[in-house]
């Protein structure tokens, strides 16, 4: 499995047999391990890997945070739990992604995001 935006519709649908519990930290550290992985096998970082990055610059600008906290993080400071972090991190990943095609960041490979919600 080399989409990640495939892999996270599936999580999407069913955290629990991908995160065992679903906790936004987990899809941190399942994306980050999943990520790392690839890295370590050699493969290139793809653009949506990459679109990963741009997220955390776009939650810690969103929530006008300065200091190094992970996306995961700074979305749980503002949940009720770690599923509703779970929740609003989808709701926020999507607005992201819209935000990223209307200002023209992604490319045709990315834009296939507009599936993940559906």
């Amino acid at each position: 499995m080399t989409d990640i935006y495939e892999l996270m519709k599936r999580i999407k649908s069913r955290p629990g047999m991908y995160l065992g519990k679903p906790y936004v930290t987990r899809l941190k550290a399942f994306l980050d391990g999943y990520i790392g992985a690839r890295n370590d096998l050699g493969f290139p970082l793809k653009e949506q890997e990459e679109t990963l990055n741009r997220f955390q610059q776009w939650i810690q600008s969103r929530y006008n945070i300065k200091s190094s906290q992970s996306w995961a993080d700074i979305i749980l400071f503002y949940s009720v739990d770690e599923t509703d972090g779970l929740n609003k991190f989808f709701d926020l990943f999507d607005k992201f992604i819209s935000d990223e095609n209307e200002s023209g960041k992604l490319t045709s490979e990315v834009e296939i995001i507009s599936t993940y919600n559906h």
